[in-house]
């Protein structure tokens, strides 16, 4: 078999021809004949099915090559992605609530469902029932570069490409043994990261079969936000105070007959006063998550025969990602308390005796009541908010186990013809052990009790006294009784097959050089997915989980063909150096598991192509049509009330510290909220989101469809002959997604009914509040909140520039290296329907973005290679942002956030001038220096962070809270500080 045509046919991974793709970082001069250059035959094209040495793609790549990695001390592939510009953060390591135990990614910013990751051009078993590869999950010692393609690419790797593909090209033909080993800890002291991997790989039989293995092992520690001054106490966004979550200790009350707001225990215990202690969570969350990972990967390959080569590779990780979270409790769940309750203080006795009209004689007769059948017996029912501290942090564990194994065979039909046929299986398993939980129905059953303790004795039931000024010492049998453990399992699988035939028709147009390149093939992909919950997950009894965890179990299979052509229509000539068209086409057909449920077809489709007038100027332009089918959480979940972010009320007239904030709803706004639930006797004083978080209700639907997308891209690349070792490629992009599966964001369906508010329009009605004091928090099982359905009504779009300029030159003393990846995007909007607002997030955060997106970043990095050592700054930008409220009137629902000094509460940074309605852009600098000791033996140290740029402060209520922790956005700014890592690398 030639070895050019196998080296030439490894599908997945981009054209090595510089300005072709847009190049993160070449090698530098150490590196010169080692692993990161690859020789000039070896082309592999990411993006298209056809690989052809001459072969210039019409779509840009960004290409992160391993000396690139190496350098910049990436411990996770999660970390490689976060530095090229036009990726946005998504979950990741910084994300401690809402971290699920795994790490995605998220281009051009339109959502991590949107694209796929892929491992040397193949998909590999997603993590979740989402459908989400978990970068966690890719062996990046073993990473050879990172191809980024974006816009639509489903005619290539069909569905879910809508934004483009990931590709991690592994190094398969790696000889010898290297043993890599790195260490990173902040500057103080905490947040200890240890990497160590070993690979080894070998050819045999005379060259004809090479295999290779590599092991790796990753640990690191958590970084708390309490060992942060700008992140020890949690700031209100729209008060610059001290704040936090309203379930608090001491206890707080809500709905309280008689009584208006908040009500909480007073600093004596004896009475119920207007709520002013919130709980300041912040120093029990976390900036960097805990992580433990062991890994395998292994790949062989053998030509068994003249022209034929069979191959196998299989992966295995195992990975644990331990969050914590501030304590749970009872987060203003609806319970009755007797009036007869053993520790309920006279004086709250007394407020609640007058608040349900008792006299005197009655109250004292209902304190000394001995049971529920007592004639005297009386109780009131409100909701109950405690933070029990005394069962210490919320922990969850979330260990995934994963494995994935391909094999198959291609070789040569002909000349310039070859075949590619293979399989795949892979399995993945994430397990959720919880712990440190209270249990909803245990606090209500501990509440109903007197003197001769629990009316219910089920479960071990005692008394719990919640009416204290101060956190207590529980006993260690009412700590049990309240508490209890819990598991949640998520178990994904993807089976495929595929066969392809790709090469030349052995024919050149009259005016090309190369022949025309063809590849068909047909593609079967089978997915399941199921989440499988203990009965307590599934209950929702779990105070502070966010909701039920119901079980979900689903579906469905993938038929597809397709065909791709590369035409050469004139080269070599004067005014056409180059003339290319390329296209290709993909049909698809799904059947989705479950009884009466249609199945339907897609067609995807791509056109492009290049001209180039002379070898210094190429112009290049791509137009596609992709596809996204509804995963299997989007089809099968059932309805299910969660929590989502919610700053304002248009019902609220009382904030957290029980001041009135605006007059009480009348007219028609206080018919709106009595039709959703509020009551007369506590529409007057319905308080603020608890913590900007609120309940809504939404599910799954089995009548969705996929997503279709248009994009198309047009640049240059100039290569100008007159500088030798200068690349400059433009590239405009313009995604538009329609049918988008969705459902509406919070400011959406408050919009949809209080813009124009009607008690008996639909919108207004699918709103339901909680009966006791008729807020959207509290017991799901008594509060839906909001109702946020998933349909294919919305609309996305984006629209950009990408640029990339890359310069070598030999400066006498040294290599220069220049490389500058940038990006500017125009716009990012969202419409969740046809009636909802059209909202572009570019340059803006607020509870309806999720992540920041920048108008402008870029990472730029200057090396100076020496003739052992190489000396690198990397200076990454980040552009401002803006509130998306902050020009409104104070007046206004939604009003600017807080502009001043921080006030005594803010704790450390108190005293400080801030502005939470802006961020000024952002640069950072890490600085590496790699020293090559001896031939086999290479160290690296790097600083990152140089200058210990500090994150902005924002407060922790502006934005959504899986983005917005900690005062700011951990994910988009550097929330650890300065951080120092070293690295060796021995090699034979």
């Amino acid at each position: 078999m030639k070895k050019t045509t196998l080296t030439a046919l490894r599908v997945g991974s981009a054209p090595m021809v510089l300005g072709i793709a847009m190049m993160a970082s070449p090698a530098f001069a150490q590196d010169a004949a080692g692993e990161a250059e690859m020789p000039a035959d070896v082309i592999v094209v990411t993006g298209s099915r056809i690989s052809n040495p001459n072969l210039e793609l019409a779509a840009p790549v960004n290409v992160t090559t391993a000396d690139t990695i190496d350098l910049q001390q990436n411990n996770v592939a999660e970390e490689v992605l976060r530095e090229i510009p036009g990726i946005v953060p998504s979950i990741g390591s910084a994300v401690n609530n809402g971290n699920g135990g795994a790490s995605y990614v998220n281009l051009r910013g339109l959502g991590s469902t949107r694209n796929i990751v892929l491992l040397d051009g193949e998909r590999i078993v997603p993590a979740d029932i989402v459908g989400r590869v978990d970068l966690n999950n890719i062996p990046v010692a073993l990473v050879e570069r990172v191809d980024v393609l974006t816009g639509g690419a489903s005619a290539t790797y069909g569905a879910d490409a809508i934004t483009g593909v990931v590709n991690f090209i592994i190094n398969d033909d790696f000889e010898g043994l290297e043993l890599n080993s790195g260490y990173q800890i902040t500057e103080q002291g905490d947040g200890s990261t240890f990497r160590v991997d070993l690979t080894t790989g070998a050819s045999f039989d005379d060259g004809r079969g090479s295999a290779i293995l590599g092991i790796g092992y990753q640990e690191s520690d958590p970084v708390y936000q309490g060992d942060r001054d700008f992140s020890l106490f949690n700031i209100g966004s729209f008060t610059g105070s001290g704040s936090g979550s309203s379930t608090a200790v001491p206890t707080r009350f809500s709905g309280v007959p008689g009584l208006t707001g908040n009500q909480q225990i007073s600093p004596n215990g004896e009475t119920l006063v207007p709520f002013y202690e919130p709980f300041n969570f912040n120093p029990y969350n976390i900036f960097q998550t805990p992580f433990e990972r062991f890994n395998i990967f292994g790949s062989a390959k053998y030509e068994v025969a003249d022209g034929i080569e069979v191959y196998t590779r299989g992966m295995f990780s195992k990975q644990t990602v331990s969050t914590i979270i501030a304590p749970s409790g009872s987060f203003g769940i609806a319970a009755e308390i007797p009036l007869s309750n053993p520790f309920l203080p006279a004086g709250i006795r007394n407020q609640f005796c007058n608040g349900i009209g008792l006299t005197g004689a009655e109250c004292d007769a209902a304190a000394a009541a001995q049971g529920q059948d007592d004639p005297a017996y009386r109780s009131v029912t409100v909701n109950v908010a405690r933070r029990l501290v005394e069962l210490g942090p919320r922990l969850s564990d979330y260990t995934t186990t994963l494995f994935d194994y391909r094999a198959g065979v291609r070789g040569d039909i002909t000349d310039t013809i070859s075949f590619d046929i293979s399989g795949s299986y892979g399995e993945s398993e994430n397990v959720q052990a919880i712990g440190g939980y209270a249990l909803y129905s245990r606090v209500r059953q501990s509440l109903l009790a007197d003197g001769n303790g629990c009316f219910d004795e089920s479960n071990g039931c005692v008394p719990v006294n919640f009416f204290t000024p101060t956190a207590t010492v529980f006993s260690d049998q009412q700590l049990d009784f309240l508490s209890d453990s819990s598991s949640v399992t998520n178990k994904s699988t993807l089976a495929q097959a595929r066969a392809s035939i790709s090469g030349d028709f052995g024919y050149a147009l009259p005016w090309a050089i190369d022949a025309i390149n063809f590849a068909v093939g047909t593609e079967f992909r089978e997915y399941t997915g199921s989440q499988v919950s203990d009965s307590l997950a599934k209950s929702g009894d779990l105070g502070g989980a966010g909701g039920a965890a119901p079980d979900i179990n689903g579906g469905y299979k993938v038929y597809e063909a397709f065909g791709e052509l590369a035409i050469p229509l004139v080269q070599g000539k004067p005014f056409f150096d180059e003339l290319s068209l390329n296209a290709g086409i993909r049909q698809s057909h799904y059947e989705v598991d479950a009884p009466g449920t249609p199945t339907y077809n897609t067609t995807t489709w791509t056109v492009g192509g290049a001209w180039a007038p002379v070898p210094d100027f190429k112009v290049r332009g791509n137009y596609s049509r992709a596809v996204r089918a509804p995963n299997i959480s989007e089809l099968f979940s059932p309805v299910n009330t969660l929590l989502t972010n919610l700053s304002n009320d248009p019902c609220a007239s009382i904030n957290d510290e029980g001041d009135r904030i605006r007059e009480a709803p009348t007219g028609v706004l206080r018919d709106v909220c009595l039709a959703q639930g509020a009551t007369a006797a506590n529409v007057g004083g319905i308080s603020q989101p608890i913590a900007g978080q609120v309940n809504y209700t939404g599910g799954g639907n089995l009548n969705l469809g996929p997503e279709t997308a248009d994009s198309w891209t047009v640049g240059v690349v100039i290569q100008p002959q007159a500088v030798p070792g200068l690349s400059l490629t433009v590239d405009y992009y313009d995604i538009r997604v329609k049918d988008y599966i969705s459902f509406p964001t919070p400011g959406d369906a408050i919009a949809a009914c209080f813009d124009n508010p009607d008690p008996t329009s639909d919108a207004c009605l699918a709103i339901r509040r909680n009966p006791i004091d008729g807020g959207l928090s509290g017991d799901p099982a008594t509060t839906p909140g909001l109702a946020l359905s998933l349909t294919n009504q919305g609309k996305i779009k984006t629209s950009g520039v990408d640029f990339n300029l890359s310069y070598q030159r030999d400066i006498g003393f040294a290599n220069l290296i220049l490389n500058v990846s940038g990006n500017w995007t125009d716009n990012s909007t969202f419409q969740s329907g046809p009636a909802a607002d059209s909202l572009d997030c570019v340059g803006i955060y607020s509870e309806n973005c999720t992540s920041l997106q920048p108008q402008w970043q870029w990472s730029a990095r200057t090396t100076l290679a020496f003739e052992a050592i190489d000396v690198s700054l990397l200076w990454r930008h980040i552009d401002g942002f803006g509130y998306q409220y902050r020009n409104n009137s104070p007046d206004d629902d939604n009003p600017p956030a807080f502009s001043g000094v921080l006030d005594e509460s803010a704790g450390p940074v108190a005293g400080k001038e801030v502005d939470f309605n802006t961020i000024d852009s952002y640069d950072y600098f890490d600085l590496t220096t790699r020293w090559n000791a001896t031939e086999n033996f290479t160290f690296t140290f790097s600083i990152q962070n140089l200058f210990n740029k500090k994150p902005p402060i924002l407060g922790s209520d502006i934005g959504p809270t899986a983005y917005n922790s900690g005062n700011t956005y951990p994910s988009t700014y550097d929330a650890l500080g300065r951080r120092y890592a070293i690295a060796a690398k021995l090699r034979f």
